[in-house]
């Protein structure tokens, strides 16, 4: 496969940044798309230019680091991270544009690289339960009703890829933290500090710039998780309710 590949250039947080055009040749479509960035980053360094900096860990569609825009679309054409998208899904003499995430809340540090350290604040907030320390407790001493255990697994299956921010036109982290609160809220463990974590968690959300959500629904079609959009009617009963409460 041949392609043109149009990349976002920008050489630190401050510089001005510029979309940079390179053609790649004999790509096979069974490569990755960050094995494709790879080879590409190996011709610049042979040619002793500046390689593109991107974000990658595990490559296996599981640490959430591999966030890019890929011709528009979060992660790009399929329903799955970046790391996990193959060349095989574009076809030989393709033009692609790759750009970091574009968020306020997301400011970018090199070239593809953005800082998402707002989602870790978040959690900080309150995305946690507080327990005593010790040895684990007997799996079945709480025990919890099945459905209330899938659909915690089911929000607990998010990435922090910050998908749902860049897919968002008002850039907005309710999946994120409608997951996070769900994945909590609905096992008994999480009940004790139920409304302070919502509260706690929504107010950091604000604080770090993301926009509010006006139910578009693209956070949800662009999770690679498939994380439904309904764990958002979650967070707002629960900030509701804490609201009620005093909290």
């Amino acid at each position: 496969m041949n392609l043109t590949l149009k990349i976002w250039r920008q050489p630190g947080p401050k510089a001005r940044g510029e979309m940079v055009t390179y053609p790649v040749t004999d790509i096979s479509p069974d490569m990755s798309f960050l094995e494709m960035l790879d080879v590409l980053n190996e011709q610049l360094i042979a040619r002793g230019e500046e390689p593109i900096a991107f974000d990658s860990d595990c490559r296996e569609g599981i640490c959430g680091m591999c966030g890019l825009m890929i011709s528009g679309q979060a992660h790009g054409p399929e329903v799955t991270t970046t790391c996990q998208l193959h060349m095989r899904s574009f076809h030989d003499g393709d033009e692609i544009t790759i750009e970091p995430w574009r968020a306020d809340a997301f400011p970018v540090i090199k070239d593809l690289v953005v800082d998402r350290e707002a989602f870790d604040r978040i959690i900080q907030a309150g995305g946690f339960i507080s327990a005593n320390t010790g040895s684990a407790p007997e799996a079945h001493s709480v025990p919890v009703p099945k459905p209330n255990a899938d659909r915690s697994f089911m929000a607990a299956a998010c990435i922090g890829c910050g998908a749902c921010v860049a897919a968002c036109p008002n850039a907005s982290g309710m999946l994120f933290l409608g997951a996070k609160v769900t994945h909590l809220g609905e096992l008994p463990q999480g009940q004790p500090e139920r409304d302070a974590r919502v509260v706690a968690m929504v107010n950091q959300h604000d604080n770090e710039g993301f926009g509010g959500c006006t139910n578009i629904g693209e956070c949800s079609r662009a999770c690679p998780k498939e994380i439904p959009q309904d764990v958002i009617n979650q967070l707002n009963q629960d900030l509701l309710r804490a609201f009620a409460s005093g909290r």
